[in-house]
């Protein structure tokens, strides 16, 4: 009796089953399509993507090979390194993009092209999708770049935030603003702020130097 039992309940099973398949057979075959469809599209876009990325770290090694082999005479070989910057500025992944831009600025500042080059370093300033340590550099060479001709008031303020504890040009920021101190005039400002910089430990060797010779200058 049992086994009757058991047999009759496999065909139950089956025949429900069956039902089951004839009656949901389709959205079954459709999302089976959809998951394989997604899988693909997925793979696809990540293949696209890595190749996007291996174009843009060649034409920025290419791009960067030509302004280092640059002369400073040759104004030449500078344009086409502008041009080729300025070429990944437009469709270059955006780490990429955004490197682009700091490199074409610093060399259109070489040749005298500082408003094109301020531009570009306001641009990256004020991109939200851009790492802040690159930003924060954007701004920091923008100011060097401007101390000695630049709006006083202008470069305090885009300094100021720069010099916040924690930040990673902190040191950068205040050197920027002691040098506006003493092209200022405001001597005693400057002398106070490269005698705490010569005496910041966490500030690099360099900025700790330079503090330490401007200080001589101006008579401490």
């Amino acid at each position: 009796m049992v086994d009757i039992f058991d047999e009759v309940d496999e065909e139950l099973r089956a025949e429900q089953a069956q039902k089951l398949l004839k009656r949901y057979g389709g959205v079954i075959v459709a999302a089976a399509v959809l998951v394989v469809g997604l899988v693909a599209g997925w793979q696809g876009w990540q293949w696209w993507q890595a190749k996007q990325d291996v174009a843009a770290a060649t034409a920025y090694v290419n791009a960067a090979t030509s302004a280092e082999n640059a002369s400073p005479t040759d104004a030449a070989a500078r344009a086409n390194a502008i041009k080729a910057f300025d070429a990944l500025t437009g469709g270059a992944p955006a780490g990429y993009r955004t490197l682009a831009r700091l490199r074409e600025a610093a060399l259109k500042a070489d040749a005298g092209d500082m408003a094109g080059a301020v531009a570009l370093w306001d641009q990256v300033a004020g991109d939200g999708a851009a790492d802040p340590l690159i930003r924060d550099l954007a701004t920091l060479m923008w100011a060097d770049r401007q101390l000695d001709q630049g709006d006083p008031d202008r470069l305090v303020a885009r300094l100021k935030p720069l010099t916040a504890p924690g930040n990673a040009w902190r040191s950068l920021a205040l050197e920027q603003l002691a040098l506006l101190d003493m092209r200022q005039g405001h001597a005693d400002a400057a002398r106070d702020a490269f005698k705490k910089l010569s005496q910041d430990v966490t500030a690099p060797a360099g900025v700790r130097s330079r503090a330490s010779a401007l200080l001589s200058r101006l008579g401490a």
